[in-house]
């Protein structure tokens, strides 16, 4: 009995340890799939003797452009994902804020209907009337709102890809002002 309890304690941290690693493992074959092909490309690249190519790119380090690739489109997706993020949550704040402003509105309903028995029937339309017209404003109050939310919300997510955008417009052009070096 002892002896089981103490394997299974050694199982345990080793368990964990392996749901961990298909996470960080999944990353790694991944990268290791998109490189492969690129290693031996690159010396046969380099030994190529191609007429009307400049020395000035015979010398350009390719394996070096091959990982800034990868890493730029690493950053790409972070950059999707997190824009996606952004637009997630703004989309559930939203929805949060719908569901608070129905709640208030049927709220306010059913108290004034509750005092509505037993009064007189002028005072019980001037009542609704004035009640309709608060709601009628009180909606195009929120949907005003619930239009800015969602606009801030994708704003923030256009702002990330924006940003990832002008990250490679940068990078391009300052490899091309260095000749690939």
């Amino acid at each position: 009995m002892a002896t089981a309890k103490k394997s299974a304690a050694k199982k345990a941290p080793a368990a964990a340890k392996k749901a961990a690693a298909p996470a960080t493992s999944a990353v790694q074959d991944m990268q290791e799939a998109m490189t492969a092909p690129l290693k031996g490309a690159v010396e046969k690249l380099k030994s190529l003797k191609l007429p009307g190519v400049p020395e000035a790119f015979k010398n350009v380090n390719l394996q070096g452009a091959a990982s800034a690739v990868l890493d730029n489109r690493r950053k790409d997706l972070k950059a999707l994902v997190e824009a996606n993020e952004k637009s997630y949550k703004g989309l559930q704040a939203v929805v949060q804020r719908q569901a608070e402003m129905l709640k208030t509105s049927i709220t306010e309903w059913q108290s004034a209907a509750k005092e509505m028995p037993g009064k007189d029937p002028k005072e019980q339309l001037a009542k609704l009337d004035e009640m309709g017209r608060a709601a009628f404003k009180q909606a195009l109050a929120d949907m005003k709102e619930l239009a800015e939310l969602a606009a801030k919300s994708q704003a923030d997510a256009f702002n990330v890809v924006r940003d990832r955008i002008n990250d490679n417009v940068k990078q391009v052009s300052d490899l091309l002002k260095s000749g690939g070096k």
